[in-house]
């Protein structure tokens, strides 16, 4: 895994992918003293930067895997990127979800078309479930993190922000699997190599911080934390190894910063941008990370259901 895999997975996407605006806010850069560039992912095709991935992994199938359909497992953003990518090339899709999964999300992968096996996260194992259909059906896998192609797809996101804002000296990205993180920090050291990659977990899913610091890869499963889109046990085989190699530090922030973070965006910038999608800001609101140089940050998504931007609103 390559800077130049980033580099043609952007070629891929070229008139697939949209080319997501970079916001700024003024009355942002006045409180945390610094100058915030914002790369708002949650504009992305299927709301998250997940399409970018999931294009191009799923693009660069054979005619006869596609043939077979493919199969995934994820929570909400990567199923929904698999759904819509596997409409747009004619390929069956069958997403496993949990049966706890935001409603807004579900409904979006089948409205995508894909078939979704519901599971009980305390239950069952969504990666074995997965390849047990696979096994019964043939399909082929596509992993919402742990997987070259994705990857690759998800890193194109930095380099995009790092083409059109130069001399960042950070660039703070949520991580969950550590895909979005290890794509950017690898983005990041290819065509910005001065810039300090931080990536930004839930105090109480911070599975990869835990892991970065120790070295060893440590587990969290089905942490209760607000942002979904991090409730990943840890992280995969490929991305330890590659955020170990190319992330500089992992922070982890606390649910009120987390909460603070998206009401900011929505009350000030006017940006509807999911939990897991705010974490980069959470840790500059709250301090965590502290910085007076230009500051890249990757919103990562915006898919977030009614209930649950409602509760963050009334949050006081």
């Amino acid at each position: 895994m390559n800077f130049e895999a980033i580099q043609a997975a952007s070629q891929r996407l070229q008139g697939q992918a949209h080319h997501t605006p970079i916001m700024t806010s003024r009355t942002l850069n006045q409180r945390v003293g610094a100058e915030v560039f914002l790369k708002c992912e949650n504009f992305q095709r299927g709301g998250a930067f997940k399409f970018r991935g999931a294009y191009n992994t799923i693009s660069q199938l054979t005619d006869e895997e596609k043939a077979r359909g493919v199969i995934t497992y994820s929570s909400g953003n990567h199923a929904q990127a698999v759904a819509l990518v596997c409409g747009m090339l004619g390929i069956q899709s069958t997403v496993v979800m949990p049966d706890n999964a935001p409603q807004t999300k579900r409904a979006a992968t089948e409205g995508y078309g894909a078939t979704v096996v519901a599971y009980n996260p305390d239950e069952e194992s969504r990666s074995e479930l997965a390849e047990k259909l696979a096994a019964e059906h043939g399909y082929t896998i596509v992993p919402p993190y742990d997987h070259q192609d994705v990857i690759a797809g998800q890193g194109t996101a930095a380099l995009e922000l790092h083409q059109e804002i130069s001399s960042l000296d950070m660039l703070l990205t949520p991580c969950g699997g550590g895909g979005l993180l290890s794509g950017s920090a690898i983005a990041t050291k290819g065509i910005a190599p001065g810039c300090k990659v931080i990536g930004i977990e839930p105090e109480v899913a911070n599975d990869a911080v835990q892991s970065f610091r120790t070295g060893t890869l440590v587990t969290i499963k089905n942490p209760p934390t607000i942002a979904d889109g991090t409730r990943t046990p840890s992280l995969g085989k490929l991305t330890f190894p590659l955020v170990q190699q190319y992330v500089d530090d992992m922070q982890d922030v606390s649910e009120a910063a987390i909460i603070e973070a998206v009401q900011f965006l929505f009350y000030r910038l006017k940006l509807v941008v999911e939990p897991s999608g705010a974490l980069g800001l959470a840790a500059l609101l709250s301090g965590k990370v502290q910085t007076s140089g230009r500051v890249g940050i990757i919103l990562s998504g915006g898919n977030i259901d009614s209930t649950t931007i409602i509760s963050i609103l009334n949050h006081s």
